[in-house]
């Protein structure tokens, strides 16, 4: 079986810049996180603004509770982007072979993103439910990803799937419009070696894939929000102190239950709450693995050739009788 390497080289680049932009961005995401789950009303909440959940952190003397469930939302973060971005580097080719088509359409583009998305989301959603609710934990009593999952039924860790599954348009708005963007000014660049043989993908410079990813994302983030927010709060951990009935935390669980209890509580605007926190992770975050991975993206094409290479010489020959 031959390897499909281009999309192997856009898998691995992509988890591996996931996991660089997970790591680093970590400490912000907890606090993004905490300050979304709380659905009050404004005179009420415990979290005015994003800052109060670091300085909640650093006056306990739990900073390094900034850090809880970051191990489970590395290894989801890891899989989630292998497995996405070799779906859509996958189901794109496959496209292109189909239709005969030298560049993919927007419509065609995001098609491929969802179903790339889709897939990935009903692999890792247990670990994406997990890192949620030790993230939204209070600081200090966070418990394991075994613990966290055990504590409750199989169904309860898929808690947010079909939101999830929603939220699929959020990097398919992004990719198709980072791709569409990338084709472009590749465009020019590929006009200029014509008659010159392709021996790797082509690649952005670091800093066009930074402004590409946080323009992309940007745009994603604002679109998606009000779905963002939902999925936050069905995933969150109760707190010990939580007043709500039994049966009012579990229609919360629901998308319907989510989306009244914040119109409730909150108002329009509350739908947007955490929208500029939000925009500042997750821009960063995006821009941030775009570049890693463009940078990357030849140095794994390379090992990826080195790879099939050894397979092939290494491989047992059959003989025919």
């Amino acid at each position: 079986m031959q390897l499909d390497l281009e999309s192997l080289s856009e898998a691995t680049s992509g988890a591996i810049g996931s996991l660089v932009s997970t790591t680093v961005l970590y400490p912000l995401d907890t606090c993004k996180t905490k300050y979304q789950a709380e659905v009050q009303a404004k005179q009420n909440r415990k979290y005015r603004r994003i800052s109060d959940v670091l300085w909640e952190a650093i006056s306990t003397r739990q900073v390094l509770s900034l850090y809880q469930g970051l191990g489970t939302k590395n290894v989801q973060s890891f899989v989630s982007s292998f497995i996405y971005f070799y779906g859509y580097s996958y189901f794109k080719k496959l496209y292109l072979k189909k239709t005969g088509n030298k560049n993919i359409g927007t419509v065609a583009n995001l098609l491929v993103a969802t179903a790339a998305g889709v897939s990935t989301i009903v692999i890792t959603q247990p670990l994406d439910t997990a890192s949620s609710r030790m993230q939204t934990s209070e600081f200090g009593k966070s418990k394991g990803f075994w613990k966290t999952l055990s504590e409750g039924t199989w169904g309860e860790a898929y808690d947010g799937l079909a939101i999830s599954i929603l939220l699929t348009t959020n990097p398919s708005i992004q990719y198709t419009a980072f791709d569409q963007l990338k084709q472009r000014i590749l465009k020019g660049k590929m006009s200029k070696k014509t008659g010159t043989t392709k021996s790797s993908p082509e690649a952005l410079s670091a800093f066009s894939a930074f402004v590409l990813g946080a323009v992309s994302k940007c745009a994603a983030t604002c679109l998606t929000y009000p779905a963002i927010r939902c999925k936050v709060m069905i995933q969150a951990a109760d707190s010990d102190d939580d007043k709500r009935t039994p049966a009012e935390r579990k229609a919360q669980k629901t998308i319907s239950g989510a989306l009244y209890t914040i119109w409730r509580r909150e108002g329009l605007l509350g739908f947007f709450n955490g929208l500029q926190a939000q925009i500042l992770k997750t821009v960063l975050s995006s821009a941030l693995l775009l570049m890693v991975k463009e940078k990357i993206t030849k140095s794994t094409w390379i090992l990826m050739l080195m790879l099939r290479r050894f397979l092939s010489v290494n491989s047992p020959k059959l003989k025919v009788a």
